[in-house]
């Protein structure tokens, strides 16, 4: 276990780190970050810019895959997921990548990361009822190389933006 968090370290510090933002491009990202829906006007007049120069910082930023996309926020039960859960996923060793990749494309995956803490995989999942939520727990533990399924079931959420 030790020797697989201190891999998932090494990787994450070894990825390439992104260009340098200025304090603009902050303030960019920092609004669409609260709003996807700010118009270039509205962002233009926070900074004291013209919308064109916004615009380009905003295609570079996109370009850089700072801005990876925008997206809308929404309540999963109000969609009728009634039950939604933060999975631990444990692999068998050398399984990892295969799994995690494997899961990323499961429509009843929302999010997927693999972490350096107590499981090497977290998946946000969501599930129109328990019997569902059930079979997809059964689905994930009988996959080739998963040794373990810990799924936690989300009771109240609190906070849904960065």
């Amino acid at each position: 276990m030790v020797a697989r968090l201190a891999e998932a370290i090494r990787v994450a510090r070894s990825k390439k780190r992104g260009p340098m933002l200025d304090e603009r491009d902050m303030t960019i990202v920092s609004i669409l970050m609260r709003n996807a829906r700010a118009t270039l006007r509205e962002i233009a007049g926070a900074l004291g810019m013209t919308d064109v120069a916004v615009r380009k910082r905003l295609q570079r930023l996109e370009r850089d895959r700072i801005i990876l996309g925008y997206t809308a926020v929404v309540d999963p039960r109000a969609l009728g997921y009634s039950v939604i859960s933060l999975t631990g996923v444990d692999t068998e060793p050398g399984d990892l990548l295969r799994v995690a990749r494997e899961l990323a494309t499961r429509e009843y995956v929302k999010s997927a990361w693999i972490t350096a803490g107590d499981h090497e995989i977290m998946l946000e999942i969501w599930a129109k009822d328990e019997a569902e939520m059930d079979e997809i727990i059964r689905e994930i533990s009988e996959m080739e190389g998963v040794k373990r399924v810990c799924p936690a079931v989300v009771t109240e959420r609190l906070k849904s933006r960065c």
